[in-house]
C-alpha cells in the first residue's frame, strides 16, 4: 500500500548545477534554507544580499538598483528607533551608523551587479503577495521596519501584476547575462499573519503568475518547494513548533528533492565527500592534546586536500 502521493520531477540535465556553477538565492526566507544547504556543500553561492525580501516587487527593485549600480545615499535611509534603515532591505541590514548602513547596502550593489554577471543559475523564492506602501512616498517596500501600521497601505498584488513583475526581472538579468537559468518557486512557510484565507490566496496568486512566464526552452524554470510541503509532506510534524516554518527534516527532504533534480551526479559524489569532512570538522573529542585526536585530525586535512586537487575553489 503505498500512503504518500510523489510530485514527479524532471531532471534538467541539460543545464544542472555542479561545482563549477554559480548561484545566487533570493527571497523569502526559504531561500535562505536551501542557501545554506549550497553553502554547507561548499557549492559556489550567495544569498540575499540585501536580506529576506519576501515578495516579487522587492526583489525586482533590488535587482534593478543592482543592475544599474544605484548608490545609496542619505535620501534613502531614515533613523528609527534608535537605528538607521532603509525600506529597500530586510531589517538585519540596519545599523546604529548611518555610514555603515550606507556602505553595507553599496557593498551589496556592487557585489550582486558582478555576480549576476557571472552566474549559471538564480534561483528566487517568492514568499507572498501580500505588500506594504508607504503612504508618505507612495512606494512598495520590501520591509516596514517596525514603523506604525498606520503608515503603510496593506494591497495584494494581482496575479498580472507578480507576472509582469516576474517578466521585468527576467528582462534586466537576460540582457545582462543571456545564458542564465532562472529557477523560480515557491516558499512553503505559511504567512498565518495575513490569516489562513489571505495566505492560501496569496500563494495562489504567485503560483499563477509564475506559470504564465515559465518556460524551460528559455531557461526559465519552477521547481515545487510549495507543493513538495503541501501534498508529499501534509502532515504537521514537518514543521517546527509554530506550526509556520518547515522542520529540518522537512527542508532536508526538499533539498534532496532538488539534488534530484538540479545537482549533476559527479558532483553528488563530491557532496558525499564534503559532508564527511563536515561531520568530521564539527566532532566534539573527549580529549583534544590526544594523539589519536591529533591523527584524527591529520587523516581530515589529507581528505580536504586530495578534495581540492579536483576541486580548487572549496575551502573549509
Amino acid at each position: 500500500m503505498n500512503f504518500q502521493t510523489h510530485i514527479p520531477l524532471s531532471k534538467e540535465t541539460i543545464y544542472p548545477i555542479n561545482y563549477h556553477s554559480k548561484i545566487i538565492l533570493l527571497g523569502s526566507c526559504f531561500s535562505e534554507n536551501i542557501g545554506n544547504k549550497f553553502n554547507y556543500y561548499k557549492f559556489q553561492s550567495q544569498q540575499n544580499p540585501f536580506g529576506i525580501l519576501f515578495h516579487p516587487k522587492a526583489i525586482e527593485t533590488f535587482i534593478t538598483n543592482a543592475i544599474n549600480l544605484k548608490e545609496y545615499t542619505d535620501e534613502d535611509v531614515f533613523f528609527f528607533n534608535e537605528r538607521w534603515h532603509c525600506f529597500d532591505a530586510h531589517s538585519e541590514m540596519s545599523s546604529s551608523s548611518k555610514e555603515e548602513l550606507l556602505q553595507n547596502l553599496n557593498d551589496a550593489i556592487q557585489h550582486t551587479n558582478q555576480q549576476i554577471n557571472e552566474t549559471s543559475h538564480i534561483i528566487i523564492t517568492l514568499g507572498t503577495s501580500w505588500t506594504y506602501r508607504f503612504i508618505e512616498t507612495d512606494t512598495t517596500v520590501a520591509n516596514c521596519q517596525k514603523v506604525p501600521q498606520k503608515k503603510f497601505l496593506k494591497e495584494l498584488l494581482l496575479v498580472d501584476e507578480i507576472s509582469e513583475s516576474l517578466e521585468s526581472i527576467i528582462a534586466l538579468v537576460k540582457d545582462v547575462n543571456p545564458s542564465i537559468n532562472i529557477i523560480l518557486t515557491v516558499s512553503p512557510i505559511r504567512h498565518l499573519k495575513d490569516g489562513f484565507v489571505e495566505n492560501q490566496q496569496s500563494k495562489s496568486h504567485l503560483i499563477a503568475a509564475i506559470h504564465q512566464v515559465v518556460e524551460p526552452r528559455k531557461k526559465l524554470f519552477y521547481f515545487p518547494s510549495y507543493e513538495i510541503m503541501m501534498d508529499e509532506l501534509r502532515d504537521y510534524r514537518f514543521y517546527k513548533e509554530d506550526m509556520i516554518h518547515p522542520s529540518k527534516t522537512a527542508i532536508d527532504y526538499i533539498w534532496e528533492k532538488f539534488c534530484e533534480a538540479w545537482i549533476d551526479d559527479e558532483s553528488k559524489n563530491t557532496m558525499n565527500k564534503v559532508d564527511s569532512i563536515q561531520k568530521r570538522m564539527n566532532h566534539r573529542p573527549f580529549n583534544p592534546n590526544s594523539k589519536e585526536h591529533q591523527n584524527f585530525l591529520q587523516t581530515i586535512q589529507k581528505d580536504i586536500l586530495t578534495l581540492q586537487k579536483s576541486n580548487p575553489r572549496i575551502s573549509f
